[in-house]
């Protein structure tokens, strides 16, 4: 396999000794396993934004923090530096979602280096060491759809509560992970669109559809999670200030009645199509 520019780089820099093959292409990167040492890690090469067909939505990227004013200026104009800025602002998301999530006992993988455009980071593995399955590959008993179900529940919480919220979460970009103790766990990847919960006007809408796509695909397997209504009400105590890791949540809740923003709702319409077209592009795709 020819060693792609990026990665030579790091070889060079002794920072990885081995690429031993790519591993996945998606839509803002490809992710080759690579050897460091005694260690198998992964690379995740990002994509030039011309060569992605995630799009960068204002949505994702708005109250995104930048190292300077200048540098907010040229990002809002769209100049040439200002374009690099919000590269480099999109590559570096992920990291730091990774680094404050990881800090906060959230199942991600665990970064390691970050170097031109290129993300070192645990190797999510099943039983015999491979590369663990994204959920979508997997069939599960009722009784095993419940259990991840409540585990991805309990993670969402996790990171709303360290201010983080996912924004593309589904089955496409949870890995099912071996544990020590032989059991399996969910391990949530893909975070380059993650957003502040608190500093984002379109969270509540990103985490209600993130639970959403949970209670979609897991309904699937154990039709009883189609009725519950954990968005609304992990929301609703977070909003309220009453969230913490340890709440216990019922899934179920009553809105109140309120105006409708038709605008809003909408946009979340176009969204929905959006990524389903996606979710459908991505199983045309698969094996």
């Amino acid at each position: 396999m020819k060693t792609p520019p990026r990665l030579q780089s790091l070889l060079e820099e002794g920072l990885i000794d081995t690429v031993v093959r790519q591993l996945m292409s998606g839509k803002e990167a490809t992710v080759f396993v690579v050897r460091q040492g005694e260690r198998t890690l992964c690379a995740k090469v990002y994509k030039e934004a011309q060569q992605r067909s995630f799009r960068q939505a204002v949505d994702y990227t708005e109250n995104r923090r930048t190292r300077n004013s200048r540098q907010a200026r040229a990002m809002a104009k769209g100049s040439r530096f200002g374009r690099e800025a919000t590269e480099a602002a999109w590559q570096s998301a992920e990291v730091d979602a990774l680094r404050k999530l990881s800090a906060a006992g959230v199942r991600v993988p665990t970064p390691y280096q970050f170097l031109d455009g290129v993300l070192l980071m645990d190797l999510i593995s099943d039983a015999e060491g491979n590369a663990a399955p994204r959920l979508n590959d997997v069939q599960f008993t009722p009784e095993e759809a419940r259990r991840h179900h409540a585990t991805l529940i309990g993670e969402v919480v996790r990171m709303l509560c360290a201010g983080v919220i996912h924004g593309d979460l589904s089955e496409f970009n949870i890995l099912l992970a071996a544990t020590v103790e032989g059991e399996t766990q969910p391990v949530i990847i893909d975070l380059p669109q993650a957003v502040d919960a608190a500093g984002n006007n379109h969270a509540s809408r990103m985490l209600l559809r993130d639970v959403g796509n949970l209670r979609r695909f897991f309904g699937q397997f154990a039709p009883d999670l189609k009725a519950t209504q954990y968005a609304g009400e992990i929301w609703h105590l977070y909003s309220q200030g009453e969230l913490g890791t340890d709440t216990v949540l019922t899934g179920r809740f009553e809105p109140e009645l309120a105006s409708v923003d038709l605008a809003a709702i909408l946009r979340e319409i176009e969204a929905a199509e959006a990524e389903e077209m996606a979710r459908l592009a991505r199983l045309a795709d698969s094996p």
